[in-house]
């Protein structure tokens, strides 16, 4: 059985940039429900309730039929959230160091060039979706709940909800605020924790 993670802060701590409210629905319901539809529907495969969710999520299509989709849309948002709580934090934002500072800035010449590179991408996706950093320094976006790993790739090292229901509570249609927000509480510590 899967279940929602706690939050590593209170569901104000970032609360200047997204609010207790947008936290609190996002977390204890949008999130919530991700869990218990994935775990209904693995209650129908129970042979895959040992299966990694991340190989799961690698390759829906070999799996039952019965549960493709499911796995996709809700595993997928288990796993992408799970993580999302995680890449922000109340202590975050600046930008990043060491290792993971040099390879954006390899990639990207500047850090605030990968930054409007990323903002331009996510601001890119239509309807919803999420905009990804991979450990190559590519950046990449996914429709839904979909996660990289479906795309063949790795798993993220950063990766931004665009989805209307991460943000609309608190920016309504104004993505671009939003996203410029988001940039203020990024938990680099974490990302860089990742490329290890």
């Amino acid at each position: 059985m899967y279940t929602l993670p706690e939050l590593p802060y209170d569901y104000s701590a970032l609360g200047k940039y997204i609010s207790t409210d947008i936290m609190q629905l996002h977390h204890s319901k949008h999130h919530q429900t991700y869990v218990d539809k994935l775990n209904a529907a693995l209650d129908t495969a129970p042979e895959l309730k040992e299966s990694p969710l991340e190989s799961m999520l690698a390759a829906p299509d070999a799996l039952p039929e019965t549960v493709q989709n499911a796995v996709r849309n809700h595993g997928g948002g288990h796993y992408n959230h799970s993580l999302f709580w995680q890449w922000m934090s109340p202590d975050g934002g600046g930008e990043p160091t060491g290792e993971l500072a040099d390879k954006l800035t390899e990639k990207y010449g500047t850090y605030q060039a990968f930054v409007d590179e990323f903002t331009a991408k996510a601001l890119g996706v239509f309807g919803s979706g999420w905009c990804w950093l991979q450990p190559d320094m590519s950046i990449v976006t996914t429709p839904n709940q979909d996660t990289p790993m479906l795309l063949g790739l790795d798993e993220p090292l950063l990766g931004l909800d665009v989805w209307e229901h991460a943000y609309y509570l608190d920016y309504k249609n104004k993505r671009d605020d939003y996203v410029s927000s988001w940039w203020n509480v990024v938990n680099w510590e974490f990302v860089a924790g990742r490329m290890k």
